[in-house]
């Protein structure tokens, strides 16, 4: 059974869409950005944290956890606090390129005989395949991975800014916009996976689920 660890509807609708098999339970972690950490670094560290998050709680289980956070200028965009706070990050992205990224982890149990003599808080990395981190944590075994998509976004004055805070659409969203909703307007070019600008780059999810063995 594959356990998301995230209550994102745009997540799980994804997961839907590709016909992933899934229940939810999200994980309650504080989703902090580390002072001077890279923002790969940083999405899979979260990605990892959510997934650990519940598989104390899920041992028999697979785990998925994923984050997405924005990137522009070097500087990363989770999401926003308040409206200011929104309104901030869409200045910042206002006729610009930017870069979305979402670090994925899936965690699993390791079965019996497969098992190495690390405890739990010892990591034995493993050669990446194909961009994704495989370790070993005590009885677990952590796939980690990121997918990063180009994204240019339109300019937006301040009224456009005003009454996009106001439909709320931004406030839960990274980077303070939604692709798929009422944004889709000012978004003339993506490069790369748009599933992962929406929240779950989900042609990767289903490669390390298939190589875990969980599909």
């Amino acid at each position: 059974m594959v356990i998301l660890a995230s209550a994102s509807p745009r997540r799980q609708e994804l997961l839907r869409n590709a016909r992933i098999p899934f229940v939810v339970q999200a994980a309650d972690i504080e989703e902090r950005i580390r002072e001077g950490e890279l923002p790969r670094d940083c999405a899979q560290r979260l990605a990892r944290e959510k997934a650990l998050a519940v598989s104390s709680s899920r041992p028999a289980d697979c785990i998925l956890g994923a984050d997405t956070i924005v990137v522009v200028d070097g500087n990363i965009l989770g999401k926003p606090r308040d409206a200011a706070d929104a309104a901030r990050m869409l200045r910042l992205l206002s006729g610009r390129d930017h870069e979305v990224i979402t670090g994925v982890c899936v965690t699993a149990a390791v079965a019996r005989g497969q098992r190495s003599g690390a405890s739990t808080s010892e990591l034995l990395t493993t050669p990446a395949l194909g961009g994704i981190d495989e370790q070993l944590a005590g009885h677990r075994r952590l796939a980690t991975a990121s997918e990063a998509t180009l994204v240019t976004m339109g300019e937006l004055s301040d009224a456009d800014i005003r009454e996009y805070i106001a439909t709320g659409e931004p406030m839960d969203k990274a980077g303070a916009y939604a692709i798929q909703g009422i944004a889709s307007r000012w978004i003339p070019r993506i490069e790369g996976d748009y599933s992962n600008v929406v929240g779950l780059p989900v042609a990767l999810v289903y490669r390390m689920l298939r190589e875990q063995g969980e599909l």
